[in-house]
């Protein structure tokens, strides 16, 4: 069986991530959650070590999922791995624009890599990370859209967030 790695920022950690991931674990023996450093052109709301703390917590159920930190190249970092096999989620036709572009050079530098588009469950659609930060930014409004442990790490971020805003002023 292949190993898989599941990329992103995971800026934070969804239920439809892990959707995802375990439709993922269920078809590979191994699967690496790669959560990217912050080298990418996204700004971040939490650290990398927060990120992959956040992951690694949810991961209970999993016995075949490991998850570490990657800076570079997608394809070096796979070749690094052993893995044959990219795992991407696919939301909404507009994912997968990007989804296509990112893995048509994926296969351009590493003809041996394979992506492969997993949806998450229709109750998960219109999640995002970004959609997910907005809400909490505005009113830590309870949304179910994210485990126990990141709903808490993004009202102590907000709380922070209004803090600083407050001394500011």
């Amino acid at each position: 069986m292949a190993v898989a790695l599941y990329p992103g920022t995971f800026d934070p950690v969804t239920h439809g991530h892990l959707d995802v991931l375990s439709r993922a674990s269920r078809l590979f023996e191994e699967v690496i959650v790669a959560v990217a450093s912050g080298n990418s052109a996204k700004s971040t709301l939490f650290s990398p070590e927060e990120r992959v703390s956040m992951v690694e917590e949810n991961l209970g159920t999993f016995n075949n999922v490991s998850v570490e930190l990657f800076d570079g190249l997608l394809v070096d970092h796979a070749m690094h791995k052993g893995a044959n096999v990219l795992i991407r989620g696919l939301r909404v036709i507009s994912d997968f624009e990007y989804e296509f572009q990112m893995a048509q050079m994926n296969r351009h530098l590493d003809s041996s890599l394979e992506t492969i588009f997993l949806m998450p469950s229709q109750k998960y659609f219109f999640t995002s990370s970004q959609l997910i930060k907005q809400v909490h930014r505005y009113g830590e409004r309870e949304t179910g859209l994210v485990p126990e442990n990141v709903r808490l790490a993004l009202k102590k971020k907000s709380v922070l967030e209004r803090n600083i805003k407050d001394l500011e002023q």
